[in-house]
Parts: structure tokens; sequence; C-alpha cells
């Protein structure tokens, strides 16, 4: 089985395809056979003028093209495509919507925060860990952060935020925002000890190849620090050119070292884990859930 996740984020849209090989004996394998990233960086329209322009909506339409012709050379089977914090306040989501099925037969769902925080949930990358720890999951998009605490293999609680490395750019995040997430975390995580992240999302993941860290290996809170202390040092043409990043990376890494410094901070946390995942592998897990709860001979 053959499954394709698109998330349109609100500084990129993704399209991964998997395979799931379904054994007898164990849980099923999921092998990534592609992920397509493009950054429309829907986010610089919305977040100023709360729509996104004919220009973006063009990139989305023929990004959305590429990915339907991808889907069917690959032979995918079950397609699952969700849009998060841009299209969530764009005021035109309705119509690109509606347009973007008329043109490629691709179904967009905009998701709400705490659905996208369950979603991202879904990997499961605690289950493999102490199944008497404590772990906050945080993902850090350009128009919103998402928490979920995973507690003693239950989920404790799922949030989201309106605070993103876009928004920050565009200093749409106030102190009010600031003190709403700092006073929810203190609140839900002081009574557990010892918390553990996980981070998803494109700046962890490359502040964690940056870190030339193994795999598996966490980074510490200091090491964040020492990452951010660096890079917002420099002008975003130096970070392209030290670090070899692209440029819609090099100005949204800065903001995102900061949000999850501050979380971490906030929830007492020292170290976190960069599993490398993201809302597209949790809508994988998503989709083939769907998919066995409605064919009978799956179950």
């Amino acid at each position: 089985m053959k499954l394709a996740a698109i998330d349109i984020g609100s500084n990129a849209a993704r399209l991964l395809i998997s395979e799931v090989i379904l054994q007898d004996t164990s849980e099923p394998v999921f092998n990534k056979l592609n992920l397509v990233r493009v950054p429309l960086r829907l986010g610089f329209d919305v977040f100023e003028y709360n729509e996104i322009s004919e220009t973006k909506t063009e990139m989305l339409l023929q990004t959305l093209k590429a990915y339907k012709h991808l889907i069917n050379a690959y032979g995918v089977n079950y397609t699952k495509a969700c849009a998060t914090s841009a299209m969530r306040d764009a005021r035109n989501a309705t119509d690109i919507i509606r347009k973007v099925k008329l043109e490629t037969s691709i179904t967009i769902e905009i998701i709400s925060g705490e659905t996208e925080a369950g979603i991202i949930y879904e990997n499961h990358t605690a289950e493999h860990l102490s199944k008497d720890g404590y772990y906050l999951y945080i993902d850090v998009g350009g128009g919103s952060t998402e928490l979920t605490l995973y507690a003693k293999n239950q989920v404790s609680f799922k949030q989201s935020f309106n605070i993103g490395t876009i928004r920050l750019l565009k200093y749409m995040v106030t102190e009010d925002h600031w003190d709403s997430m700092k006073e929810f975390i203190k609140v839900k995580t002081n009574n557990f000890p010892g918390i553990i992240a996980i981070g998803s999302g494109g700046n962890i993941n490359k502040i964690f190849s940056l870190s030339k860290k193994k795999e598996g290996r966490p980074l510490s809170l200091e090491a964040l620090r020492e990452f951010y202390r660096e890079l917002s040092s420099l002008k975003i043409e130096d970070r392209i050119k030290l670090y070899k990043l692209r440029e819609d990376r090099a100005d949204v890494i800065v903001p995102a070292l900061l949000i999850y410094i501050n979380i971490m901070k906030w929830a007492n946390i020292q170290e976190i884990y960069i599993p490398r995942i993201g809302l597209a592998d949790g809508l994988i897990q998503h989709l083939y859930s769907e998919v066995i709860n409605t064919l009978p001979n799956m179950k």
C-alpha cells in the first residue's frame, strides 16, 4: 500500500510518499519513497494582509499539480492533504481550496492547531522510550507552535499557540502571546519532573544536522542557546554562506531557536531529542489508521 501526505504550512508545502509494508507478526513498516519541499511562504502574505495573494495562490496551485503528477507516478493508493496556520487565517482560503480541488482533484483539509498537535504526536516516538517518562513534543512552524505532553504512556495535553517563525519576523507576536504560552507551560508541566523534549520541524532538524550529533543523541538547552547566540549575531547572507543554509531557512531559523529555548526553559527541560519527524510523517500515520478502520479486511 502506498500513501501520500501533503502538508501545506506557513513556510513550505511538503509532499511525503510512503510505502506501507504489512507483516503478520509485527507493526507495519513505513518506508519513505520520496519527500519534496517547496518554500511557498504563504504566511508572509497571510500574517500581514490576512489573505493569500494571486501570485502565491498560483504558486500553490502549480506545486499541487506537480505533487499530483508524482502521486500518480508512484501509484499512490490514498492521499491526505492538510493545511495549517496560514490557511487557517487566510480569508480567501475557501476559494483557494475550491480551485485546487477543481484543477487537481486534491481535497485540502484545514486543521485546527490542536488537531495538528495530535497528528504530529501520531508518530508515537515516545512509545519507543521509557513508558514511565515524561515527554513534551514541540513542533515549531511558521505560523504556530504545537505542544503535546506525553506522560507515562498517556497524552496529558495538546495545545497550539499562534507563535511561529514568520509571525515573529513580521512582528505579529506580542508580549501577551509570550506570557500566555509561558503561563500555560509552567502550570501544565509543574507536576512532571524530568521532562524530555522531542522536537520536530525543519528548523530543529537543521540545527541537529549542524550539531554533528549522532542519530538518537539529544541536544542540550545550552547547545541551542549557543546556536542562537551565533546565528543571531550574523546577517542572513552570512548565515547562508557560513552554514550553507537556504535563504528560506536562514531567516526563520533564529526565531525558531528562540521558541524552542523559551519553551524548554519554562518547562525546566534540559535536553531535546530530534527524530526528524514532522506533520507530514504524522499525516501518513493518521491516513493509515483511517484506511485500516474503513476497510474491513484490513482490520
